[in-house]
């Protein structure tokens, strides 16, 4: 068996073990990580706009449709400058549920962000980092994001790219 084919069998076994898991079995594993559970997050910080800054407020929620993987819905306000905006987030999100003690992450989304007297913008980003438990179904998350905006132009706007850091607090249900 050649390398390949054997990495390839690797693969399809793992996936299959996957599936084919006792459901119970899987929601122990995947604990606050599994099917049918309910994270709801709060986040805060500052953030730079238009040369300005800004109070970044957040809250937010996300159900996982399977074990490790949640769509999530989130609103952010952006306030102490001018202009005013408001930022909603749809979002894909998989949680490296297996890993013991930290538990990595990789997720996209799309964002539409509505900004008082300007057109509105709307980007599409990536996320990566780890959540760290800080109680029985609490969580902290350290990431980075990068994020794009779409139909950018650079007389309005300084830069159509941005990377940032990302600190988040969660709570399961």
């Amino acid at each position: 068996m050649t390398m390949k084919q054997g990495l390839a069998a690797t693969v399809i076994a793992a996936v299959a073990a996957m599936t084919f898991a006792p459901p119970a079995a899987a929601q122990q594993v995947a604990g606050v990580f599994g099917q049918g559970r309910t994270h709801f997050f709060v986040s805060g910080g500052s953030g730079s706009a238009f040369d300005e800054t800004y109070l970044v407020l957040g809250i937010g929620a996300s159900y996982f449709l399977i074990d490790g993987l949640s769509v999530g819905l989130a609103f952010e306000s952006w306030s102490g400058s001018d202009p005013s905006m408001y930022r909603i987030t749809p979002s894909l999100t998989y949680v490296f549920y297996q890993a013991q003690t930290v538990k990595p992450y990789v997720g996209g989304f799309y964002r539409r962000t509505n900004i008082d007297g300007l057109p509105n913008a709307d980007s599409v980003g990536a996320r990566a980092g780890a959540y760290m438990q800080a109680g029985r179904n609490v969580f902290v998350g350290f990431g980075v994001v990068y994020e794009s905006y779409l139909d950018c132009s650079r007389a309005v706007y300084r830069s159509c790219d941005s990377t940032y850091p990302e600190l988040g607090f969660t709570i399961a249900f």
